[in-house]
C-alpha cells in the first residue's frame, strides 16, 4: 500500500452521464506537476493551496475544453496529498479525453475508494470515519444523515477512544505487576479495575442496542401491510405513496407479491412492503405469495395489520391479533392494528390502540403516520448518544463485551494477572478493530471496494 500511495491516481469524482459539469480528481505527489503539463494558463505549481484558477486543458496544441482548476496542497487537503480537482463541462468524451491525457503524464486511474483509503493511511481520517464517508454519500433521509455527519465528524470515534485510554492504562499497571511478579506487588488496584470494566460492559452494551436503531434508519424501517385479501392493501399503499404503485381490484388476491416502495415521513425513510392477502388458497401462485407475507413480517421491524371495519367481527380480530402479536414478540418488531373503510361503517367496537382510516379517501392517514414514527424509538436519535450503524462496527463491540465479561471473571475469581492482562489486550484489540488502529489490508480492501470510484 505504501508504494501504491507514492503514484498519483485520477478519477471522476462526479456521476458518470451528460451534465452541466463534471468534475475529475487528481491525488498523489505528482498531481501538480501534472496537471501543469496539459493545463494552458496560470503556471499551477507556482500557487498557493486552496486557489481556483481558469484556463484550458490542451493535448499539445489541440484544446479539449476551458476548466476550473482547483488547488489543494497538502497537508492540507482530503487526502493529505496534493490534490487537483478539474471542473470541466460535463460531456462524456470530454471526461474520456481529459482523464486519458492525465494517465498519459504518469497519472494511474484510481480504484474503488482510493481516495478516502489514502486519507485514513494518511491519519485524515479514523476507519470508523472513512466508513461514514460512505454512508453520507448514500444517505436518503435526515436522520441517516445526521447519524453519518455524527459519526464522519468524529463522535463515534471520541466515545471509542475514551474507552481504549481507560482500559490502556489498567493493561500498563497489570503489565508492570507481572515485571515484578516476584515481588507480589500490585500496581492495578482492582476495585478501581471493576469499577472500569463495569462502566466500559455498560457503555458497550449501550452502543450494542443502539444497532436496531442505527440500522433501521440507515437502511430504512421495514414495514409489512399485511391483513386479508381485498381490505384494501394495496390502496393504502398507494394513498401512502400519492401515487398508483400496487394494482387494486375488487377481485380478492389480486397481489401474489410482495411490492416495495419507501416513503419518507419527517425525515425517517419507511420501506412499505405490500404483501398478498392471508388466506387459505388453491392457487399456487397466491399460496407462494401468502407464504412471503410470513417470510416478510418475520423480517419486518413494523407489522401493519389492515382489516375492513365493515367486515370483520371483535372476535375474529382478537384471534388474529393474538397471532400477530406472537410473531411480532418473538421477532421484536412493532405491530400497528389499522381499521379501513371506518367511514362506510363505524366500529361497533373500539378496540384500544386501533387506528380507524379510509384508504381509498385519504382519512387520518397523519394518525397512521404518527403511529409508524412513535413505532420507531426516536429518543436515542434526538439525543447526544452515540448511535452504531455499521453491522461491521457491532461485531467488534460484542467481542469486545465478550472480552470484558472475561475480564470481569478474571477480577472476581483467582484469576492470574497475566491471564488478566491477555483479556485486556483482547478488548482493545477488537475496539482497534473499529477505528483502524488494528486493521489488514483484506480488511481495508473489503472496506474501500464499497465506495465508489471518485471517492
Amino acid at each position: 500500500m505504501m508504494q501504491q500511495q507514492e503514484e498519483t491516481i485520477v478519477a471522476l469524482a462526479t456521476p458518470n452521464g451528460i451534465g452541466a459539469i463534471g468534475v475529475i480528481r487528481l491525488s498523489g505527489p505528482d498531481a501538480l506537476k501534472i496537471i501543469n503539463r496539459v493545463f494552458k494558463g496560470k503556471n499551477l505549481e507556482e500557487q498557493d493551496s486552496h486557489t481556483i484558477h481558469f484556463g484550458t486543458i490542451r493535448d499539445a496544441e489541440h484544446i479539449i475544453d476551458e476548466v476550473l482548476v482547483s488547488l489543494f496542497i497538502a497537508p492540507k487537503s482530503y487526502t493529505k496529498e496534493n490534490v487537483v480537482e478539474i471542473s470541466c463541462h460535463g460531456s462524456k468524451y470530454i471526461i474520456d479525453r481529459i482523464i486519458k491525457l492525465l494517465m498519459k503524464q504518469g497519472a494511474r486511474l484510481a480504484k474503488a475508494g482510493e481516495f478516502t483509503l489514502r486519507a485514513f493511511l494518511n491519519g485524515g481520517l479514523d476507519l470508523s470515519q472513512a466508513e461514514a464517508v460512505a454512508d453520507l454519500i448514500s444517505s436518503n433521509s435526515k436522520a441517516s444523515h445526521q447519524l453519518a455527519m455524527q459519526q464522519m465528524r468524529g463522535g463515534f470515534s471520541n466515545e471509542l477512544k475514551l474507552l481504549r485510554e481507560q482500559l490502556i492504562h489498567f493493561a500498563s499497571m497489570i503489565e508492570l505487576e507481572l515485571d515484578f511478579g516476584e515481588e507480589d506487588v500490585e500496581f492495578a488496584n482492582r476495585d478501581d479495575l471493576r469499577r472500569l470494566i463495569l462502566r466500559l460492559q455498560s457503555n458497550t452494551s449501550n452502543l450494542i442496542r443502539s444497532f436496531d436503531l442505527g440500522n433501521v434508519i440507515k437502511n430504512g424501517v421495514p414495514v409489512v401491510i399485511a391483513g386479508k385479501p381485498n381490505v384494501g392493501k394495496s390502496t393504502l399503499l398507494n394513498a401512502l405513496l400519492n401515487e398508483e404503485r400496487a394494482i387494486v381490484s375488487e377481485i380478492a388476491g389480486t397481489t401474489r407479491d410482495t411490492i416495495e416502495d419507501e416513503i419518507n415521513i419527517k425525515g425517517i425513510t419507511f420501506r412499505f412492503i405490500d404483501t398478498a392477502g392471508i388466506r387459505k388458497t388453491q392457487d399456487i401462485i397466491e399460496a407462494k405469495g401468502v407464504e412471503r407475507t410470513f417470510e416478510k413480517i418475520k423480517s419486518s421491524a413494523v407489522v401493519m395489520y389492515l382489516y375492513d371495519a365493515s367486515e370483520t367481527n371483535e372476535e375474529e380480530l382478537n384471534q388474529i391479533l393474538e397471532d400477530l402479536k406472537a410473531v411480532s414478540n418473538e421477532h421484536n418488531s412493532s405491530l400497528i392494528v389499522v381499521a379501513n373503510k371506518s367511514d362506510l361503517h363505524p366500529l361497533n367496537y373500539k378496540k384500544a390502540g386501533v387506528i380507524e382510516i379510509s384508504a381509498k379517501d385519504k382519512l387520518n392517514l397523519d394518525s397512521l403516520e404518527n403511529a409508524l414514527l412513535a413505532a420507531v424509538n426516536l429518543n436515542l436519535l434526538n439525543s447526544d448518544e452515540i448511535i452504531v450503524t455499521n453491522i461491521r462496527h457491532l461485531e467488534a463491540l460484542q467481542k469486545t463485551r465478550e472480552a470484558l465479561d472475561k475480564v470481569m471473571y478474571g477480577i472476581d475469581n483467582p484469576v492470574t494477572s497475566d491471564f488478566l492482562a491477555l483479556d485486556i489486550k483482547q478488548a482493545l484489540h477488537y475496539l482497534g478493530e473499529i477505528v483502524g488502529v488494528v486493521t489488514t489490508d483484506d480488511l481495508l480492501d473489503n472496506i474501500f471496494s464499497k465506495f465508489c470510484i471518485g471517492k
